[in-house]
């Protein structure tokens, strides 16, 4: 049994935590606000049908274009209300309730490995601080040899960049490319937010 996520925690702490999340997304879609930057980079970076895993896939948004793009994509959320919002306001990808830390697809019934795994949405960040490792290990896991995974969370959230990429490393994963935006701005030393693209590898190259 591992720790229980921030997020989790939130939402025992205040049970319409999740409704809340869920109905803001959905005022932000009627409003025309744009909610797949994250999803058209990812895009963008796959071949056509690839297989891509929405770790920490919350209410659809990012899952649902994709699948709409033609890809083969499962999203994995812990918390169990944003999954059922999902499948109503984005059906098409297969969806999962379960902890990134204890993620096992093959137990249940998804044996292939993964070309992309997006995490958006300051995924990483709101699972426990003693899993983190762990949760990077089970992504790897799930990354085909050579694919890639592509991370973003914001600065100041209790988890500094340099040690995010340090934990990533020891996971198997290497550098790839680091962003400051979706929209593919640099990195700087000053950036407030961090998309790593990472590629996996295996120990020892």
């Amino acid at each position: 049994m591992v720790e229980q996520s921030l997020w989790m925690q939130k939402v025992a702490a205040d049970p319409g935590h999740s409704r809340w999340y869920i109905e803001r997304f959905r005022e932000m879609a009627r409003t025309g606000n744009d909610l797949a930057g994250e999803a058209r980079l990812i895009d963008a970076m796959a071949s056509r049908g690839a297989r891509i895993l929405d770790a920490g896939c919350g209410p659809g948004r990012v899952a649902g274009f994709l699948a709409t793009a033609g890809h083969d994509v499962v999203g994995v959320d812990v918390d169990p209300e944003l999954i059922e919002a999902a499948e109503a306001d984005y059906p098409g990808p297969r969806y999962l309730v379960g902890d990134l830390a204890e993620l096992d697809l093959p137990a249940r019934g998804i044996s292939d490995p993964f070309d992309l795994i997006v995490s958006a949405g300051n995924v990483m960040t709101f699972v426990a601080p003693s899993t983190r490792v762990t949760v990077l290990r089970r992504l790897r896991a799930h990354c085909a040899d050579n694919g890639r995974a592509v991370i973003g969370f914001g600065a100041d959230r209790d988890y500094e960049f340099g040690q995010f990429l340090s934990d990533a490393a020891s996971a198997g994963f290497a550098v790839d490319l680091l962003l400051a935006t979706w929209d593919l701005r640099p990195f700087t030393e000053d950036s407030d937010f961090l998309v790593a693209v990472l590629r996996s590898v295996q120990f020892g190259n």
